[in-house]
């Protein structure tokens, strides 16, 4: 987070309200054939009308040239420096379907994968299975037990479950099982550290029994593990802002960082029209609503370049429904690109707007890459953004005498 105490006196308490829309894997790259990315490809009429009221620019999650994990992407947005605050998934996982997450514990988020005959992985996802066909598997995992841990597994949704140890001495300092590319047999895990060596072979020998249970499935016969975490401490976004957030989101990662950050997470449904559905409800209860939207990302990662089209559009007819809540400040973000091309997260600058009362169009066309890239607001550290939303809002006052 950008220094809590160097704008502390600044921050004042309003009534006026911000809405933050995340949508996750936002920026892409054009497509080889047609020279458009997904945001110039699709038809956007209320996102690019949007963008013609508003403050438009790029924004860069970590680094140039870093491309970076969800929870890396969503906390800078929130104003928390993500080369300080490295949060592991498999924690932000843990928090967001409300596991019981005590200090020394270990959480990692785990994948069902697919792996041939010869054990190298075919699809690091099985194939997306269900929560029906996934919630099962989870059963079977909870009953492998290790030496010197009590072990736990959660089922999360479609193919993703969170693994958690409980023991003395337990450490976060281990490499993951997942290579990130297929083709390949999954990783075996490594201390990081001296310490680290019973946690390491505590996952290790989950990792084979779970393979010898797991031999029969068609498509979810192995498992990957990721993003080994304790339990994380920041500062609350409320206290630092005088602000009373909320979070609403689908998918449990994002209710995880939702609470990591401080806000109250409102429960919800399982759609993007759902969460909308709740901030209508809940409109008058906070001042700063973060709201999530994952398809984009998910078509970004799995390379399908008309899917992501697709999933943008479908989220365009729901921005109106947002403005019509008159929010005072209402930011259009992303945590990262997902560009199709590269079936990957990257470290391409993201598009941004925010449109408040203050914002009346800069000569902006659209919303996309190449508009933002000419915004007034030019390309500034994600971090930056909860400093612009505040000053919309009258949420910050003058700094200095």
């Amino acid at each position: 987070m950008i220094d809590e105490e160097l704008f502390r006196d600044c921050y004042v308490s309003t009534p006026s309200k911000i809405v933050m829309l995340v949508v996750d894997g936002l920026g892409g790259l054009a497509h080889p054939d047609t020279g458009l990315s997904e945001l110039e490809t699709a038809r956007l009429p209320n996102l690019d009308a949007m963008a013609r009221e508003s403050a438009c620019g790029l924004t860069t999650p970590v680094e140039p040239g870093v491309a970076p994990g969800s929870g890396p992407g969503h906390l800078a947005l929130f104003g928390y420096d993500p080369l300080k605050h490295l949060i592991g998934r498999g924690a932000l996982e843990a928090l967001g379907i409300e596991v019981d997450l005590r200090p020394g514990d270990v959480a990692a988020r785990g994948n069902f994968c697919t792996v041939d005959d010869a054990g190298f992985l075919t699809d690091r996802r099985a194939g997306r299975i269900p929560t029906e066909l996934s919630a099962p598997l989870c059963r079977r995992l909870d009953r492998i037990e290790v030496d010197g841990a009590q072990l736990d597994v959660f089922p999360v949704q479609d193919y993703r479950f969170v693994l958690r140890l409980r023991g003395e001495g337990l450490s976060e300092a281990i490499t993951e099982t997942d290579p990130q590319i297929t083709g390949v047999p999954a990783l075996d895990v490594q201390p990081l550290a001296p310490e680290a060596q019973n946690t390491a072979d505590m996952i290790n020998s989950f990792v084979t029994q779970a393979q010898g249970l797991l031999a029969e499935e068609e498509r979810g016969n192995m498992v990957l593990l990721r993003g080994f975490a304790q339990l994380p401490n920041l500062p609350p976004m409320g206290d630092v802002y005088q602000l009373d957030p909320a979070g609403i989101a689908a998918y449990p990662m994002y209710r995880g960082l939702a609470t990591v950050a401080g806000m109250q997470v409102i429960s919800t449904g399982h759609s993007f029209k759902d969460e909308v559905e709740t901030l209508r409800q809940r409109f008058e209860e906070h001042d700063f609503f973060f709201i999530h939207y994952k398809p984009a990302d998910a078509a970004g990662e799995d390379g399908d370049f008309d899917a992501k089209v697709k999933c943008l559009e479908d989220l365009d007819p729901f921005i109106n429904e947002i403005r019509e809540l008159e929010p005072d400040v209402f930011i259009v973000a992303g945590d990262h690109s997902t560009p199709a091309i590269m079936a990957a997260h990257s470290w391409h600058p993201v598009p941004f707007m925010l449109h408040s009362q203050l914002t009346k169009g800069e000569g902006i066309d659209g919303f996309n890459e190449r508009s933002c890239g000419l915004g007034s607001i030019g390309r500034i550290p994600a971090t930056r953004v909860m400093l612009l939303a505040l000053s919309h809002a009258g949420k910050l006052t003058k700094y200095g005498p």
